[in-house]
């Protein structure tokens, strides 16, 4: 078996106390087995069952005994059929023992895969653990499982047990059940195990992983503390984002009978020269040019490589500083671990010293990190100490990278002191509120947290999974109602909303609570409504009714305004959230589509078009506490329209109403309402 290869052995448990979980396990183990068919298609599964009323494995037939233990799928390359026995496992009658299950499994594994330990091999075993074992020929349960986990790390094996322990029944007995966990421990402390605990089948569905990801090092060398002190370190991904998988296009063109088809679509590009168009430009006779207002320069590689900024590959510590000056909404993406190097003694007593040191003092460090020779910038990040509490783990630093001042954007929101007296909360409004958010906390004190990030899920990509499988077997299936475990991550409890229905009501009660209209309106009605038929319609607004050319743009990330449907696109910039960034492009943007309406209008063709777009500016500013951005934009109009001798511009902003925003409508405001009535007052001649 390849080395990028894995070969996993299921153990599950179906005997009559797991009746009731056995349609999770049933979801999470097959849909392991599609996340598998997505990412590792070359993997091997094997599948055994214990607790069956019947016996089927070729220990039984060699040796005797491991009775009621079956093996339902041989190791053999994922593929459909292994999917369809998951979603369908047999309900046992007779109490399993887990021991018999995981010889059953090391054999099968060192029986394919002989002493070799190339190539990852797992085991995952998944029972409550409330059955006894039974008793062996010779020796204690104690040595046996010490026997078996030194097997099976002679043979590169690794295992992990989930254990299942929800509302324990009265039949559940507590002494064996501390006699399997100790027994279980032992697998942990002897070879490579890991030993989960979960609660709900929540919990279960996180805790079985896809599979198990072998980090590699980011970062080799030192930690440069000062320019006489250096700590050899090693540095690994904690965490990373999981995505979606790559999707591509599939080509149907070749014949279904050719097997070494590979269905797949390949795009090629040609540059053809503007002079002759049916001449290729070979890429040695190609240079990239960059736009530079209406010219476009052209760079040489070689010219990017001169003025290309290139740091040298190192860690260097910046200084130290109190943790409660570094605050957690700061961390920008994933964490890092830092660890000594590898059998290096004084490495791992340095790391150790310093992050006892940093932990005692309530300290952490700021790092400047170049993580390989020739990358284009560098990170700030911060070191937090992680101290062990295993004897055989060493102690280790967290590293998580912070925000330059430009990638900061604070959103500034009026305090509830700015408003009128009469809109101002009393205290029950408080009280309903905090125990309102109380009530919703996930993470309550003295209780354990609801969704622990360590076994949640996300329940976006598990609903894609689970609709990829079926759309392979069915290829017109709709898309499935939501599936209750998922329901559980996303929406909250019907369990906690009838227990604290009291604080619900209360809140009801201490509030005027109205439909937010913007998400139920349809096209047609907000095009009447921004038209002027609302009755609603804001006094001195301008319509600005986008065009009927244009289909509807609410789900498609808009990155420019364009000349057709200006206001559109800003708004649609202004929803989107996936960068901070975009509010200050679209006000900016749409500044320089008003000035471009304005000064290419002929006879005033353009007017009524940048009315509406100064009209959406205003609005956008307004609720993204921007009023600044659009007073400063208003007057430079104004005075650039004076300049042009445009005065029948400054004229219809005058009879629509369209003036400066005031502290009454922003409390960031600094124009008060005399300011933004007398704005575009004219001026009347003196009469002598």
């Amino acid at each position: 078996m390849a080395r990028n290869k894995e070969a996993l052995i299921l153990l599950l448990d179906v005997g009559p106390s797991m009746h009731s979980v056995i349609p999770e396990i049933e979801k999470v183990c097959s849909m392991l087995v599609e996340k598998k068919l997505i990412f590792t298609k070359y993997d091997e599964v094997g599948v055994v069952l214990f607790g069956t009323e019947d016996t089927d494995n070729e220990l039984m037939v060699e040796v005797g005994g491991y009775q009621h233990v079956v093996v339902l799928k041989n190791i053999k390359v994922v593929d459909g059929d292994i999917v369809e026995a998951l979603q369908q496992l047999p309900r046992g009658t007779t109490h399993g023992d887990f021991l018999d299950a995981i010889i059953v499994g090391v054999d099968m594994l060192i029986k394919k895969f002989g002493e070799t330990n190339k190539g990852k091999k797992r085991l995952c075993l998944v029972t409550n653990a409330q059955c006894p074992i039974k008793e062996p020929f010779e020796g204690t349960k104690e040595e046996q499982v010490t026997t078996i986990a030194k097997q099976m790390t002679i043979h590169g094996m690794k295992m992990e047990s989930i254990i299942l322990r929800g509302k324990l029944s009265q039949d559940a007995n507590k002494k064996i059940m501390d006699e399997n966990d100790r027994l279980l421990s032992i697998f942990s402390t002897e070879t490579s195990a890991r030993l989960t605990y979960v609660e709900n089948p929540v919990s279960l569905l996180g805790a079985l992983r896809t599979r198990n990801i072998t980090p590699s090092t980011i970062f080799k060398g030192d930690l440069e503390l000062s320019p006489k002190l250096r700590i050899k370190v090693l540095v690994y991904k904690k965490t990373t984002e999981e995505k979606f998988p790559t999707l591509k296009k599939y080509s149907d063109k070749a014949a279904s009978t050719d097997k070494s088809a590979t269905h797949e679509v390949k795009v090629d590009y040609e540059y053809k020269s503007s002079q002759d168009p049916d001449r290729v430009v070979p890429p040695d006779q190609r240079i990239k040019g960059y736009q530079y207002g209406p010219q476009i320069i052209p760079i040489s590689h070689a010219e990017w490589d001169a003025v290309k900024f290139k740091p040298e590959k190192g860690l260097k510590l910046l200084g130290f500083t109190d943790s409660s000056n570094v605050l957690r909404h700061q961390y920008m993406k994933d964490v890092n671990v830092f660890i000594a190097e590898t059998g290096n003694t004084k490495a791992t007593l340095a790391l150790s010293s310093l992050a006892r040191a940093m932990k005692e003092m309530n300290k952490v460090a700021i790092l400047r990190c170049v993580w390989r020779q020739g990358q284009a910038n560098v990170v700030i990040g911060v070191l937090t100490p992680n101290l062990s509490d295993k004897e055989n783990i060493p102690d280790s630093l967290y590293f998580n990278v912070l925000p330059f001042a430009e990638d900061v954007r604070e959103f500034q929101f009026p305090s509830f002191s700015n408003f009128p007296a009469p809109k101002q909360p009393n205290e029950q409004q408080l009280e309903a509120a905090a125990n309102l958010v109380k009530m919703l906390d996930l993470a309550p004190q003295g209780k354990e947290e609801v969704l622990q990030p360590d076994f949640t899920p996300n329940p976006v990509l598990e609903r894609f999974y689970r609709y990829l499988e079926l759309k392979s077997k069915h290829a017109d299936a709709a898309v499935p109602p939501l599936d209750d475990t998922l329901k559980k991550i996303t929406e909250p409890e019907d369990d906690l909303l009838q227990q604290n229905k009291s604080v619900i009501e209360k809140f009801c009660r201490s509030f005027e609570l109205k439909e937010n209209p913007r998400h139920k309106k349809s096209r047609r009605l907000w095009r009447e409504e921004i038209s002027g038929s609302g009755e609603d319609q804001g006094k001195g607004e301008i319509a600005a009714q986008p065009s009927n050319l244009i289909e509807d743009k609410s789900n498609v990330e808009v990155e420019n305004i364009g000349d057709l449907t200006p206001v559109q696109d800003f708004e649609a910039m202004f929803l989107r959230r996936d960068n901070p960034d975009w509010v200050v492009k679209a006000i900016n943007a749409m500044k320089n589509k008003i000035y471009d309406l304005i000064e290419d209008s002929h006879d005033g063709d353009n007017y009524s078009k940048a009315l509406e777009c100064l009209t959406a500016l205003r609005k956008g500013c307004v609720n993204e506490q921007e009023p600044k951005q659009f007073n400063d934009f208003l007057r430079d109009i104004r005075g650039f329209c004076q300049e042009k001798n445009l005065h029948s511009f400054c004229d219809s902003l005058s009879s629509k109403g369209l003036t400066l925003i005031p502290k009454s409508e922003a409390a960031d405001s600094e124009v008060t309402e005399e300011e933004a009535r007398s704005f575009l007052v004219k001026s009347e001649p003196k009469v002598e």
